[in-house]
């Protein structure tokens, strides 16, 4: 209300300005000065209540987490901070607990609703809600640590950063360990190696605004597609070198289920290289892309799909996995960074034939 009340008022006074009859000169000049220094306050005012961080919280069905994590938002030791909650049509108590905090704190929470369509349309719907300088993501059953926001916005206001990146604690029952990132200079290095994850990032809003990128909805593997499309409009990136995300690991959460959406990841991921493609920025990016590409099949979505109980469709992803590589990027085995980079994924990346996939397979189904 207060907001509308100032617009109505500014327009006023502008419109006095500009109808004002003929009168003396001082008094004139009085009137106008008067005017001008409401303006000036009302547009300081404006600056004052400005966010300096959005962050947008999805909300679904979290009732048993939902309130650490709001608790540690509310809580920050930046001030100026907003918290968009988006209730992507839970029905359990998540509605109530969130509204319980709300009517504590009213002017750090915008609460939406709207009908469930998953986390990626969840975070889409809440973008337009922010008002921040920078804008964040943060999943309603991981929390923060306190200092976090005032941290990172701090280091991108030292280094006038795009983006700001920190590390975090994989959060377990029984233990807990430091994801630490690995720094990278410039784009193509951070196509290599980047945490694709949006909850460890405090992004520009103008970036977001200029780049246009959504997550896809209705897909897994959001955070993928997210990343690697924004990173061509990030100049400046800057690292926080503090773990202060708590990312919680519970059975049933989407990342811990594997069935037939694991090969979900390869949809994701031909849509990056389509929209590479689209902006004809594609050859910057091929061995960047194609390193990715073949890291994610044998790495990491690799290991899920071994998992999977049923016999026949596990053997069905695995060979379409192969296949997808092998049309994708056939001299894949020949990437200069897979070649040039001596680790212990590409020394593994580099043994794998049609003969070595199959016995991998077997044996990391055996691992826990």
């Amino acid at each position: 209300m207060k907001n509308n009340y100032n617009f109505g008022l500014s327009q006023i006074l502008l419109k006095t300005r500009l109808h004002t009859p003929r009168m003396r000169p001082c008094l004139l000049n009085k009137i106008f000065l008067a005017q001008n220094l409401i303006l000036f306050q009302l547009v300081r005012e404006e600056k004052i209540r400005m966010p300096k961080v959005s962050v947008i919280v999805p909300v679904y069905n979290v009732e048993r987490y939902v309130e650490k994590c709001l608790e540690t938002l509310v809580e920050q030791t930046l001030e100026e901070i907003e918290i968009i909650v988006v209730n992507d049509g839970s029905t359990d108590n998540s509605k109530q607990i969130v509204e319980k905090i709300r009517e504590k704190f009213p002017e750090k929470i915008v609460y939406v609703e709207k009908e469930n369509g998953g986390l990626s349309d969840a975070r889409n719907y809440g973008i337009p809600y922010a008002k921040g300088e920078y804008i964040a993501f943060l999943d309603s059953d991981d929390y923060a640590e306190k200092d976090m926001y005032q941290k990172m916005y701090e280091l991108a206001q030292k280094e006038q950063s795009d983006m700001v990146e920190c590390d975090f604690y994989w959060e377990y029952p029984d233990k807990q360990k430091i994801d630490i990132g690995v720094l990278y200079q410039g784009k193509k290095e951070m196509l290599e190696k980047v945490r694709v994850v949006a909850w460890n990032k405090l992004i520009k809003r103008e970036i977001l605004e200029k780049a246009k990128v959504e997550f896809p909805k209705g897909y897994r593997y959001e955070d993928v597609s997210f990343t690697y499309k924004l990173i061509p409009y990030l100049e400046k990136v800057s690292f926080l070198k503090e773990p202060c995300v708590h990312y919680i690991q519970r059975e049933g959460s989407i990342s811990n289920s594997q069935n037939e959406r694991n090969r979900e990841i390869f949809e994701v991921l031909d849509g990056v290289i389509d929209y590479y493609k689209q902006k004809g920025i594609y050859e910057d990016y091929q061995t960047e892309l194609e390193y990715v590409y073949s890291r994610y099949a044998f790495c990491s979505s690799f290991l899920r799909m071994v998992k999977i109980q049923d016999k026949n469709l596990r053997e069905k992803l695995l060979k379409e996995t192969w296949e997808r590589v092998n049309n994708q990027f056939p001299n894949w085995k020949k990437n200069a960074i897979l070649k040039k980079r001596r680790s212990g994924k590409n020394i593994y990346m580099r043994s794998i034939n049609p003969f070595t996939y199959k016995l991998y397979a077997k044996l990391f189904r055996r691992m826990k």
